[in-house]
């Protein structure tokens, strides 16, 4: 029986054809006599269902062909298992999405595929920390999201959501993100937040906010998944031109150099802010938590295929 399972989430980028990228990826796969089977994904939902089966079905290596949200729901499938099965078990990742910045934290790239599949190759694991979210939601139950990037809240979650509609209709990703900066400065920047960490409560309005497992999308540049920590950097509410400023660096991934940015470093985070403030998780739009909610750090509880040295 085969152990190593491809799940092939379709990047549906103009110019691209889905069957020559899959091709490209086969075609090396084979040449590093890698022995896989490969299944297709429709949505997200298919990728949590594939991703459940393939583990019940005794697959070791779970591969995803795919971005940040395909891996997301894979790292969520595992922590859904028995601790004693998740640790038998590990994750790859093909970058193959719109976003693939947990891939780029390991210097693997959508260019450039066969660096990928050499890292699937020399097969070297590493144990990962896991980020976990903990909220309740508006029918009051207690929920729980795990990431392996980072929980963005606030204007930053906004202009991922906008950019996830706006992408559909501009497929450059420089373009999409300037579109839905514009778009998002017509509603509300700031967002009056109360929030913990390491001890001390501050309440301020916040534009923006990145709890960062990795390299949150270039505003948590020094976070790591093996450290057991998390990054956090806070924008307060400034002038618009400080916001604009801000994006620059953020887009020159400077996001740090800015006199209004708050970074620290901690193993959890306590939140309470608007329910119509925004967040996303691993880039994903989610749902609004309702009340206070926990952000937190789980050490070293993925298997991860990573780059050979």
């Amino acid at each position: 029986m085969k152990t190593t399972c491809i799940i092939y989430c379709p990047n549906r980028r103009p110019f691209t054809s889905v069957k020559k990228r899959w091709k490209k990826i086969a075609l090396l796969l084979d040449k590093y006599h890698i022995d896989y089977d490969m299944v297709q994904s429709e949505d997200q939902q298919s990728v949590e269902r594939l991703v459940t089966m393939m583990i019940n079905n005794g697959y070791k290596d779970i591969i995803i062909a795919g971005g940040d949200s395909a891996l997301n729901d894979a790292a969520n499938c595992l922590m859904a298992v028995e601790k004693s099965l998740r640790d038998q078990i590990n994750i790859g990742i093909i970058p193959n999405g719109v976003m693939n910045d947990f891939a780029r934290f390991w210097g693997l790239s959508f260019q450039d595929t066969e660096e990928s599949i050499k890292a699937l190759a020399a097969h070297r694991v590493r144990r990962i920390d896991v980020g976990c979210i903990r909220y309740s939601d508006k029918r009051g139950e207690k929920k729980s999201r795990y990431f392996l990037n980072s929980v963005n809240i606030g204007l930053l979650a906004g202009i991922q959501k906008r950019r996830m509609q706006v992408r559909r209709r501009f497929w450059s990703r420089k373009l999409s993100f300037a579109l839905s900066f514009i778009l998002i400065l017509f509603e509300k920047v700031f967002y009056r937040m109360t929030y913990t960490i390491n001890y001390v409560t501050e309440n301020h309005r916040v534009v923006t906010m990145c709890v960062g497992n990795a390299l949150g999308y270039g505003q948590t540049p020094n976070a790591v998944p093996y450290n057991g920590q998390l990054d956090i950097t806070i924008v307060r509410h400034s002038a618009l031109h400080h916001i604009v400023e801000a994006i620059y660096l953020f887009l020159r991934g400077e996001i740090l150099n800015h006199k209004r940015i708050r970074p620290y470093r901690a193993r959890s985070i306590e939140i309470e802010a608007p329910q119509n403030c925004p967040i996303s998780i691993d880039g994903h739009p989610s749902e609004s938590p309702v009340g206070k909610y926990t952000i937190d750090v789980m050490q070293e509880e993925i298997n991860f295929i990573i780059e050979a040295l």
